[in-house]
């Protein structure tokens, strides 16, 4: 595989019988009425795969609920595809990994190269992001580059917006100043979000299985 393709997880499944219902999800308040399109992202991104045989899939997302148990947002949505029988594309199963780790979308993008790195023991050519369509700017532009990854090698692919956008944008130009802020995520109440999101204590091993993204000194540079 050479090319990364990798979804931003923002939702627990329940029950995968009640999927597209909110009653399916372990969902925040300000996430009712979005399960259907956090569908729409993972087939988007499936199609994506469809359409590239040189491309592995990542789900990511750790376990970021209590309520939910050990259960992964990842994991949640490698499941959503396979409910759906990868949206007519079975073929993609093969080629798909989770990211259980990453608690913000900082650590989407991140989790998601070193993952790709795990599987594959080298660096993707081409990193493509799924997730909404009005957090572009935050991944394409702070999150890509705080990474530190080529913009001629990087892609991002908005879905879909929530139908509650105009709230989305307003909450979506703060967490842009936040992460223009501290664009690592390292601060004081970045690191609480983080903790309330990591409930079980896990700690991810990406700085010795890919200790490149995590340095200065880029390959690519």
């Amino acid at each position: 595989m050479k090319n990364l393709i990798v979804v931003a997880g923002h939702a627990i499944v329940r029950d995968l019988n009640l999927v597209e219902e909110d009653a399916g999800w372990f969902l925040l308040d300000f996430q009712r009425g979005e399960p259907k399109k956090y569908i729409g992202h993972i087939e988007r991104a499936v199609q994506e795969a469809a359409a590239d045989p040189d491309a592995l899939l990542v789900f990511s997302g750790g376990p970021t609920r209590m309520e939910a148990g050990p259960r992964t947002e990842s994991l949640s949505y490698w499941l959503v595809a396979e409910h759906f029988n990868w949206f007519g594309y079975p073929e993609v199963k093969q080629r798909s990994y989770l990211e259980d780790f990453a608690r913000d979308s900082f650590e989407n993008l991140l989790f998601g190269i070193c993952r790709f790195k795990e599987v594959t023991g080298d660096l993707p050519s081409i990193v493509t992001t799924v997730s909404w369509e009005f957090k572009r700017a935050r991944f394409a532009e702070l999150h890509r580059e705080a990474v530190g990854w080529p913009l001629e090698r990087f892609r991002y692919i908005g879905a879909n917006d929530p139908d509650a956008i105009d709230q989305a944008l307003a909450a979506e130009e703060r967490a842009r100043e936040k992460y223009r802020a501290d664009p690592y995520s390292l601060g004081e109440e970045f690191r609480q979000k983080k903790d309330q999101r990591n409930p079980f204590r896990r700690q991810n091993g990406y700085s010795i299985s890919c200790p490149e993204m995590f340095t200065e000194d880029k390959p690519w540079r």
